[in-house]
């Protein structure tokens, strides 16, 4: 979701509801047995299998992969997928989602290459957003309609199309992954801001950490950890962690990430409201020492709030890079050299 306009997305439904039953009719009028017989047994059949396997075992570095890749998480849990109630306790969950290094995704070093994790990010964010954040961002897309969105100098929804915006990715990176190698990407709600909601991506070996429970019931039968699983030792098999920052808009109108957390039922009542106080943060100034990080029962306003104080101490820092802008001289002192292709 990064940079994508929901509103837009939603009018392309109906277009991709007839673009897949013409293809779904074409494919039952084809003689699908003789075409079968003639892909492997004709002239040439040898290149086409080849082909064919290539393409099966790189599929996601092919030329629309990466857009399928996002369209396919955002429809499946947008339109599909029956939203599930989770309440705050999903609020910092990780969603996992996996995937393979393909042959196009290695470098020289024999290992994916690090510019290609960002596309892996960009499809784990996808999946976290249009899972916990489906109502609200459906509200938000109709937000004449369903009013969720209020401009605060006139009381009235405000007016235009929804838009996720990814505002900056950082990602540091620990251990290679080799070709073919499986992994999982674990992404979860860090924090968040006035304006910014913060994200935090694990790249780890598939399945070297199981959760101890599924939130959601429909994965009630898939293997959870037991005594034969490790508990610990994260840090040494790490691939990789990233940070991201998303913003919402409503038009021009930034939508503070509190009024879509809460159009999820993500947040339980706070007094004063979660948007109060010198920063529209709520009451900062409330001592949250007294709660215990590790208690996973009960999450009442003061254990939502002191997870996202927590994950403020990093989100901070990553925020401060954008100072870099500011660091970009023009030139004033002179350059090396110009050379291409770049």
């Amino acid at each position: 979701m990064s940079s994508s306009r929901i509103g837009g997305f939603a009018l392309t439904i109906p277009i991709i509801s007839v673009a897949v039953g013409s293809m779904g009719y074409a494919a039952w009028r084809i003689n699908w047995p003789a075409l079968v017989q003639s892909f492997l047994t004709g002239p040439g059949r040898t290149s086409r299998v080849l082909l064919l396997l290539f393409i099966v075992f790189n599929w996601k570095t092919l030329p629309l992969a990466w857009t399928y890749r996002i369209f396919y998480a955002m429809l499946y849990h947008m339109v599909f997928r029956k939203s599930q109630k989770l309440g705050p306790r999903a609020l910092f969950k990780p969603m996992i989602s996996d995937t393979k290094a393909a042959l196009l995704e290695i470098d020289y070093n024999l290992h994916k290459s690090n510019s290609t994790y960002f596309a892996d990010l960009d499809v784990s964010r996808t999946h976290l957003c249009a899972y916990l954040l489906r109502d609200p961002i459906r509200s938000m897309s109709n937000n004449l309609k369903t009013r969720l969105v209020l401009d605060p100098r006139t009381g009235q929804p405000v007016k235009g199309n929804f838009a996720i915006a990814l505002g900056s990715v950082m990602c540091s990176f620990k251990r290679e992954i080799s070709p073919y190698q499986s992994y999982e990407i674990w992404s979860r709600v860090a924090c968040w801001d006035r304006k910014w909601l913060y994200i935090i991506s694990y790249f780890m070996p598939k399945g070297a950490a199981r959760p101890t429970e599924w939130l959601d019931p429909n994965f009630r039968r898939v293997r959870t950890r037991d005594h034969k699983d490790a508990t610990s030792g994260w840090e040494k098999k790490i691939h990789a962690t990233a940070m991201s920052k998303y913003v919402f808009k409503v038009g021009r109108f930034t939508v503070h990430p509190a009024i879509v957390l809460n159009g999820a039922g993500l947040l339980p009542p706070r007094p004063g409201g979660w948007q109060s106080g010198e920063n529209y943060l709520g009451d900062e100034s409330v001592d949250l020492s007294d709660v215990n990080l590790t208690d996973d029962d009960e999450w009442d306003w003061r254990r939502v709030e002191a997870q996202r104080r927590e994950g403020m101490k990093l989100a901070s820092q990553f925020h401060a890079l954008d100072g870099l802008h500011d660091s970009f001289d023009g030139g004033n002192y002179g350059a090396l050299a110009r050379f291409g292709p770049g």
